[in-house]
């Protein structure tokens, strides 16, 4: 079996140890410490860097196309008002995420595999069909987005949604979770064009200062923009995901601080992405044309192009939201796969190719992504369905959070738990985010 990623680390520390001493007995010098321990501390953090990667790409793909697309709309229809709830909305994300990674880590088991053993298969059932959902609608936003880029270019979607799909198929059977990684890191850092964008679009500090202060939770738009965003940070298949994938890299114990540095960097980068949509769009569309309503992927591209000019405006656009939606696409179809796999019993692990053992797990991951792309292509509202999908993940929060808050507190050893004040914070935050999702329910549908 592969050595764990946080056990190398430490190996690495200890042979290098090994070495410095063994230089000090025999030169007897400064130099030679000096240098033994500089390339002891190089050698440390390179194996640190080995338990980096599952926070960083599930934090890239949570800034999906349909995330972009919604922090769009609310730039174009409230401006800079939205800047803030997107950076309340960084703590709410890390500690959600950093649930799942103890989770993963120290039971050595899936999300949907720990609701089956503490709750029983029906419970495991009502989490698995929230995460079928999510991951429907989650690849649903990425066809979309690639679609719209497609179209920037004059390509047909009926060309580049099912060329997107062959490729995302053929990444999975590769046989290794650390390539995978790679390359879904590898796409998603294509969305810092996004903050370029940000930058060329010249925004007004003024503005964006004017726009933190106010929040006009009068208007049920905004509202109900607002549920949208918070359904684009905390998505079922993200949970799913970051649980199952540090248990495939095999993280130790030994490996938790780092996987948590791993996870409030990567909270912070997608925020940052966010905001950047946010405020380049508030800073154009919003300012021409306050309160605009884009109804296609091309018709945001085309807007922020009047803006940062024909070519600039649709390689930025079209780079950074091709970057988000296929890290997206990776990212929520493993998920799926996983969690139904897990709640199933069914053998499953990007690092074994496909075979009887693990074909019922491919044989899901192929389904999802057939599924989505004949969605996609049977739908003409493209934008409409992506806000759709993000209010839908806002009202699916108070089961996930849920799940997750009591498994954290039920599945782990004592000496694992959250305790004092961040457990009183992380709490809190969960449950406000539940209520935010139960207080939307009556809106969502019109009863009230």
């Amino acid at each position: 079996m592969t050595e764990p990623a946080g056990d190398l680390a430490d190996d690495l520390a200890g042979d290098l140890a090994d070495q410095a001493a063994v230089a000090l007995e025999r030169d007897g010098g400064a130099v030679a410490v000096t240098a033994a321990v500089l390339r002891r501390r190089w050698l440390v953090r390179l194996g640190f860097l080995a338990t980096w990667g599952t926070g960083l790409v599930v934090m890239l793909a949570d800034t999906d196309a349909g995330s972009l697309i919604t922090a769009a709309q609310s730039g174009a229809r409230w401006g800079d008002r939205m800047v803030l709830p997107e950076i309340v909305l960084i703590p709410i994300l890390y500690v959600a995420q950093e649930m799942t990674v103890r989770l993963g880590i120290v039971t050595g088991k899936g999300h949907g595999a720990l609701i089956s053993e503490r709750f029983g298969r029906k419970w495991a059932l009502l989490s698995a069909s929230t995460l079928f959902l999510s991951a429907i609608g989650a690849l649903l936003t990425e066809f979309a987005g690639i679609a719209g880029v497609g179209e920037l270019f004059g390509i047909s979607p009926f060309v580049t949604v099912p060329i997107a799909t062959a490729f995302l198929l053929s990444l999975a059977l590769t046989g290794s979770y650390a390539r995978v990684e790679r390359i879904g890191i590898a796409f998603g850092l294509a969305e810092l064009a996004f903050v370029a964008a940000m930058f060329l679009s010249h925004p007004a500090p003024g503005a964006v200062l004017h726009g933190l202060g106010s929040l006009p939770l009068g208007h049920s738009s905004y509202v109900m923009l607002v549920a949208a965003n918070v359904g684009a940070v905390v998505m079922p298949w993200m949970v799913f995901y970051q649980q199952g994938a540090v248990i495939d890299k095999q993280l130790s114990t030994g490996a938790l601080r780092q996987a948590r540095h791993d996870t409030a960097v990567g909270a912070v980068l997608t925020q940052v992405v966010m905001i950047a949509v946010v405020v380049a769009v508030a800073a154009t569309i919003g300012v021409a044309h306050p309160g605009a309503t884009l109804d296609t992927v091309g018709q945001i591209a085309g807007a922020l192009t009047a803006y940062l000019g024909h070519a600039t405006g649709t390689v930025l656009f079209g780079l950074g939201m091709l970057g988000a939606a296929l890290v997206a696409a990776i990212v929520s179809s493993i998920a799926g796969a996983w969690g139904l796999a897990e709640v199933f019993g069914w053998a499953h692990s990007l690092n074994e190719r496909p075979s009887r053992r693990t074909a019922k797990f491919y044989a899901t991951y192929a389904a999802v992504h057939v599924v989505g792309a004949a969605l996609v292509l049977a739908s003409a509202d493209l934008v409409s369905l992506s806000l759709d999908v993000e209010v839908m993940n806002a009202l699916l929060l108070p089961i996930v959070l849920g799940f997750l808050l009591v498994l954290e507190s039920k599945a782990l050893p004592s000496e694992w738990r959250m305790r004092g004040p961040y457990k009183y914070l992380t709490w809190t935050l969960c449950l406000i985010v539940i209520a935010f999702g139960l207080y939307m329910v009556p809106a969502t549908f019109g009863w009230a």
